[in-house]
């Protein structure tokens, strides 16, 4: 069979150099993913080889050449991402590239995935949403540049960012330190999550001033949050009775995100976020966004593992319905 040969045309406005890499070196490592030929003169880069993997190379090109029209230049973690989502069908409707959460030092933070912007499109049209989806799909991460892009725009006078306290082994009460100390480890994640996004010294004068507030669930009883932007972290560890706790704390001009996974759940019985969709799908105002292994972001080992781990699990699924 005769190899189909494509032809694309650099646009004026991308810089080739950024488009290739150093030496090439991204153009290299996009060839070293498929079974074809790329020849790159002057601002025309041909593909010659089957025609899946020159349809496939060709999402990826223009892929990285909307990255390079965006201002941005492509490293080789985009680069392994790009090839990831393509090889799995996730590029066919990506993201606009400028769609722009939040710029901190130069650095824009933009929904990567098209489950991301469905995502993001939830959490600006509605007063609650659920994302849920694995490990490195983006969701605290994306909640927690929309709430601080929201502060900075005066949207909402403060943040308020909680997670549930689940022991694993040591009772709360016996680790060392004070009640602060003894926390720490458990909403250190969303402080990374912030401290990434703004100046540390900064957020460190807002976290003082109370305008953020990290603290885990329980302290959320007895409350009424009032025009703030509310993330509710690793909600798969919430019980149902959390779970209702924490949404009826909903007050005026306030958006809450609930995020969770319910692979990762650490409790026995049903969680809080399962319930939380049989009883509350359906109503107005209130959004539940899927994201999936099409969504991860993080290394492409992560996208591997998460499908392992998936695989396993149908396995013996199936083998225990045999045994049955």
């Amino acid at each position: 069979m005769e190899p189909t040969q494509v032809r694309l045309t650099i646009p004026d406005s991308v810089d080739p150099t950024a488009l290739m890499g150093p030496a090439d070196s991204l153009l290299r490592r996009v060839e070293d993913s498929f079974d074809a030929m790329i020849s790159v003169r002057g601002n025309q880069v041909t593909l010659s080889g089957p025609a899946d993997v020159v349809d496939q190379l060709t999402s990826v090109f223009s892929r990285l050449i909307r990255i390079v029209e965006a201002g941005e230049t492509p490293t080789a973690h985009d680069v392994d991402l790009v090839v990831d989502h393509v090889r799995h069908g996730a590029a066919a409707s990506l993201p606009s590239a400028d769609d722009v959460l939040l710029t901190y030092h130069g650095r824009a933070i933009r929904p990567k995935t098209t489950g991301q912007k469905r995502y993001v499109d939830a959490i600006r049209g509605n007063t609650i949403t659920f994302g849920v989806g694995p490990a490195g799909t983006g969701k605290t991460y994306l909640a927690m540049a929309m709430a601080v892009a929201a502060l900075k725009r005066r949207e909402v006078s403060r943040i308020v960012l909680t997670r549930p306290v689940v022991e694993a082994g040591e009772s709360l009460g016996y680790l060392p330190g004070t009640l602060a100390e003894k926390l720490d480890p458990y909403v250190r994640p969303l402080y990374d999550a912030l401290f990434d996004m703004t100046d540390m010294e900064r957020a460190g004068a807002l976290v003082e001033q109370g305008v953020i507030e990290i603290a885990p669930l329980a302290f959320m009883r007895g409350r009424t949050f009032n025009n703030a932007f509310v993330i509710l972290d690793e909600a798969q560890n919430t019980t149902p009775e959390q779970m209702k706790m924490f949404l009826t704390r909903l007050g005026f001009s306030s958006k809450f995100v609930v995020t969770g996974d319910a692979s990762q759940r650490d409790l026995a019985g049903v969680g809080g976020l399962d319930s939380a969709r049989r009883v509350l799908d359906g109503i107005d105002d209130i959004a539940f966004v899927d994201l999936d292994r099409n969504d991860i972001v993080r290394h492409t080992l992560v996208a591997r593992i998460v499908d392992a781990y998936a695989g396993d699990v149908a396995s013996r699924e199936v083998s225990h319905g045999q045994r049955v």
